[in-house]
């Protein structure tokens, strides 16, 4: 199927799906949508006859911590039959859980736990939501821009006690006041 014929059709499909914006992006068909019809359409998209996109390569994040909704997800689609790629954007913030299509799509179980671990983004409905890059017991959410590079917890070995010790990190620094007093 040719793509010029696809974007034709999808252009059609703003009468259908509540869209928010269609791209061209090199190559790449672009689709902006809101996060709470977000599985409709990857459903739509999975099991129409004209589109037949069965394959999830990727599901990314982004985080934009200036914007209101600071998180973008990113779910690139395969349509082997047509041989053309497409990606869903939709945007979310820390209140909003993201509906999950892991049952829709059998590999997104394994990126949705990496997008949670790593940006703090909840998704409903997951069969098996949990930790999967960092430990059990760690605060916070490491691909945040606000994460400070230190992270929260120090990990060292203490030597009078001969074991390994977690410690909150206390981040202080002396306030300085300079005089720009010019020394010529």
């Amino acid at each position: 199927m040719n793509q010029q014929l696809i974007v034709e059709n999808i252009r059609n499909l703003t009468n259908v799906l509540p869209l928010e914006k269609i791209q061209l992006f090199d190559q790449d068909l672009v689709i902006v949508v809101k996060s709470n019809i977000l599985l409709d359409v990857l459903l739509f998209f999975k099991y129409h006859i004209s589109y037949q996109f069965d394959v999830l390569t990727c599901i990314s994040g982004v985080d934009y911590p200036n914007k209101k909704y600071r998180f973008k997800l990113v779910y690139e689609l395969l349509s082997i039959k047509y041989n053309i790629r497409i990606r869903i954007k939709t945007f979310a913030h820390e209140l909003v859980s993201v509906d999950s299509c892991d049952k829709l799509y059998f590999t997104a179980g394994w990126y949705e736990c990496e997008i949670w671990d790593m940006f703090g983004i909840f998704f409903k409905n997951h069969s098996n939501l949990k930790r999967i890059l960092t430990d059990y017991g760690f605060e916070g959410y490491p691909l945040r821009k606000d994460f400070p590079l230190s992270g929260f917890v120090e990990m060292r070995y203490h030597e009078t006690e001969k074991r390994v010790i977690n410690e909150s990190i206390e981040l202080c620094q002396e306030y300085r006041t300079f005089k720009f007093l010019s020394p010529w």
